[in-house]
């Protein structure tokens, strides 16, 4: 259990004062319910060592669905100053640009429920999942680092997919500064093949029904309607990310100690953001970055396929198309306003979403109006919610809101508590047809390893950091 200090400033937010060694004091946003599972491990002390971190500006936060990371906490936002601050892989994360995609269709709930076995195992069968799952296409070297450099628009320029998907990507798609000399043999050669592929864990494909609408303009402007059948995917970088992640650790512990930085934790391992260790890290991750795009991209052409072949229709009756794609194990040169003037920060979001508001220059012109698609998973027994930015998440969090549900109990912790049930029975009575490539991955992820994403999203949108637009609840789901 944490011994971290905890000074309640709201309802919703929570001051964890500077002390010690603390650059900035860290704010953590949660309910009284929530507050106290986040106090059952060490995720409140990761928040102040990263408070520790040289060139930290005004806070160091986290989210209501906050679990313990690597380094950072999952649902921590941490921005640093370009010039004294740092960047951390820790602060990031293995899955890189980790994110969500949702798509909608022209089907309604009643057509699909008397077909939803059907369904299911058409992608179980036809969308690749699982630990070292390889995809369809066998991407020789050059043609990999083209994906590397382009993201989404690679998938888009071979035929997996239409140029205006690009407009619904955070960022288009495409994280501009990605150099693949900075990637090592050893990660393109994981991710030559897995492009595609849904990957493990808590890697998703979900088939949802547009259960209900909290803001109606905002929902029709996205193209929501009550009653709908929606699809999610959550996947990332793969193998490829990870060894991006894994190889930039060793090497930035040895840094750490050559310059000096004291760290609180060695997980913290960074590098100063104009030092060339600094920059070739954020090559590699703007790499792995896109690597991650291309994969939701080929990802959602995958889906379609097997949707129209189950369904026997036309991708035209079928009507799929992309609501929005966000990442949330990224970080990002941004410009942000502190204490009254425009700066530019890299800004880390780690098990965080981006959440920008209406009218700002980053957002597609279809988004201008509403603010920036903010999609949230839940559990595999829930459903997931679609909120939009807020100009407060610009002012209190670099424009951040949390990402899922966040865990409460760790994969062995869930494993124990699942022994001797039928998870997937137990699912398919509370209405989820659930398919997974590894039999240990449904005991793994079982509901109750989860927050209560509803808890969650009622922490994000009273503290104003997001606004509620639909919740959506899942019939079917596809586990890695």
């Amino acid at each position: 259990m944490s011994d971290v200090k905890l000074r309640r400033l709201d309802e919703f937010r929570w001051e964890v004062p500077q002390e010690g060694a603390m650059r900035v004091p860290g704010i953590i946003y949660a309910s009284d319910r929530l507050m106290k599972a986040m106090g059952q491990d060490e995720s409140p002390k990761q928040v102040a060592n990263v408070a520790q971190l040289p060139g930290i500006v005004k806070h160091s936060l986290a989210m209501p669905d906050m679990h313990w990371g690597y380094g950072f906490p999952i649902g921590g936002v941490a921005a640093f100053d370009l010039e004294g601050g740092v960047i951390s892989p820790g602060g990031v994360g293995y899955d890189i640009n980790c994110g969500c995609r949702l798509m909608m269709t022209n089907l309604r709930a009643e057509e699909i429920r008397p077909q939803i076995a059907k369904i299911v195992t058409a992608l179980f069968h036809h969308v690749p999942s699982g630990v070292g799952s390889k995809g369809a296409l066998k991407l020789p070297r050059s043609e990999e680092k083209n994906v590397l450099v382009e993201g989404a628009r690679w998938a888009v320029k071979n035929g997996y997919g239409s140029p205006g998907d690009l407009e619904s990507i955070e960022d288009g798609g495409c994280l501009a500064g990605a150099d693949p000399e900075c990637v090592s043999d050893r990660a393109l050669e994981r991710g030559k093949d897995q492009v595609g592929t849904l990957g493990s864990g808590n890697h998703f494909l979900e088939v949802e029904i547009v259960e209900e609408i909290f803001d109606r303009d905002v929902a029709a402007a996205l193209g929501i309607e009550e009653g709908r059948v929606a699809v999610m995917i959550h996947s990332g970088s793969r193998g490829l990310g990870h060894q991006v992640c894994d190889d930039y650790l060793a090497r930035l512990v040895k840094h750490v100690d050559k310059i000096g930085i004291s760290l609180p934790d060695r997980q913290l391992a960074c590098a100063y953001i104009q030092s060339p260790e600094g920059r070739q890290y954020l090559s590699a991750m703007a790499c792995a970055a896109n690597y991650a795009w291309a994969n939701r991209q080929m990802l959602m052409h995958w889906t379609g396929e097997a949707l129209e072949r189950a369904l026997g229709m036309s991708p035209r009756d079928l009507g799929m198309r992309l609501v929005y794609d966000v990442c949330h194990n990224i970080a990002k040169i941004e410009e942000h306003v502190v204490d009254g003037k425009k700066v530019r920060l890299c800004v880390h979001r780690k098990g965080a979403t981006r959440a920008f508001p209406p009218g700002h220059p980053a957002l597609a012109s279809k988004f201008q109006k509403t603010g920036q698609p903010v999609l949230i998973p839940g559990d595999m027994g829930t459903g997931s919610y679609v909120l939009v930015g807020t100009e407060r998440a610009m002012g209190e969090t670099f424009g951040s809101t949390c990402h899922g549900a966040g865990r409460v109990l760790s994969r062995a912790a869930a494993i124990k508590a699942s022994k001797g049930r039928a998870i997937r029975r137990e699912m398919e009575d509370r209405g989820v047809l659930v398919m997974a490539a590894a039999k240990g991955t449904l005991a793994e992820e079982i509901p109750e390893a989860y927050k209560d994403i509803d808890e969650v999203i009622n922490v994000v949108h009273g503290a104003g950091l997001s606004r509620k637009v639909a919740r959506l609840r899942a019939i079917g789901c596809i586990k890695g």
